[in-house]
């Protein structure tokens, strides 16, 4: 094992999981924006997360379990090692010294990206609107950590249990037509809904950035696995990205490509909940 000691491991809900991980190489350069590859062990797959924070030697993800490699991931306790963590990998967040109006907007996991991105852009000198959303109030997560970092948040709950009703959409929009000035807009969360919240800005031609995630193995560029298509031409998400142009990106494309391996998948997680004896942990 490659002594990547697992600092800290809770549940954020029934799916969602923090972990911070003593990982002083990535640490130490991660900036925004990035990500790292995960290996728990030898048998498993490498599985790309974005880097939620750091911390010293210590960096944060957080994952939803809802795969093989995920699931086996939430079963993992304080002081277990993980195999490898490579990392920072990717481009850093496009953030310019202020003073700018920028909005970042997370939906469910998405928002474990938001965090990292926010104190960025606020120790930049910008002004920082949060929004971030999630189907109820208990699959929400890091409202703390925004509220103690943004100018202003928005909370949004698909089905009003918190906060607004509706879709981080919603709040966005009620900003743009506001007539307020702002600069740059960042979104991260499931493919569709990166899709159609970018909908919302172009009509006001403001600069916006999606983070994506299709099936990624080496993070490198060797593999080719990453391939999307923006502006027309191929890019590759862990070296070209993984943040674009949201008004660029081929949406189509990029969520056939996500679609690639299902019954793969499937097949999988079968094979796991067959085989595996459950270790997850409680929501504390």
């Amino acid at each position: 094992m490659g002594n990547y000691t697992i600092v800290q491991a809770r549940a954020l809900s029934e799916a969602v999981f923090e972990m911070w991980i003593h990982a002083p190489q990535v640490a130490r350069h991660a900036k925004a924006g990035q990500f790292c590859i995960i290996h728990a062990d030898g048998a498993g797959e490498r599985v790309p997360l974005t880097i939620s924070g750091t911390n010293g030697d210590n960096i944060r993800i957080a994952f939803m379990a809802v795969g093989t490699t995920t699931k086996l991931l939430a079963t993992l306790k304080t002081g277990d090692e993980l195999r490898d963590v490579a990392g920072p990998l990717g481009m850093p967040s496009d953030i310019a010294e202020g003073p700018e109006t920028v909005v970042i907007v997370g939906g469910g996991v998405g928002v474990a990206c938001t965090p990292i991105l926010a104190q960025a852009a606020k120790d930049a000198g910008n002004y920082v609107i949060g929004i971030i959303g999630a189907r109820n109030r208990d699959l929400l997560i890091f409202e703390d950590d925004m509220r103690a970092i943004c100018n202003e948040l928005y909370v949004t709950t698909d089905d009003g249990s918190y906060g607004i009703k509706g879709f981080a959409s919603g709040p966005l929009k009620e900003l743009c037509e506001s007539g307020r000035k702002i600069d740059k807009v960042w979104i991260i969360g499931p493919g569709m809904m990166m899709k159609v919240t970018s909908e919302v800005t172009r009509h006001f031609g403001i600069r916006t950035y999606v983070s994506l995630n299709p099936v990624m193995v080496d993070g490198t560029g060797m593999c080719g696995s990453c391939r999307v298509t923006v502006g027309g031409e191929m890019k590759f998400a862990c070296v070209d990205g993984p943040e674009f142009d949201a008004h660029e990106v081929d949406w189509n494309d990029l969520m056939t490509r996500q679609r690639m391996y299902l019954s793969e998948e499937k097949q999988s997680m079968e094979y796991h909940e067959e085989h595996h004896v459950c270790r997850c942990r409680k929501v504390e």
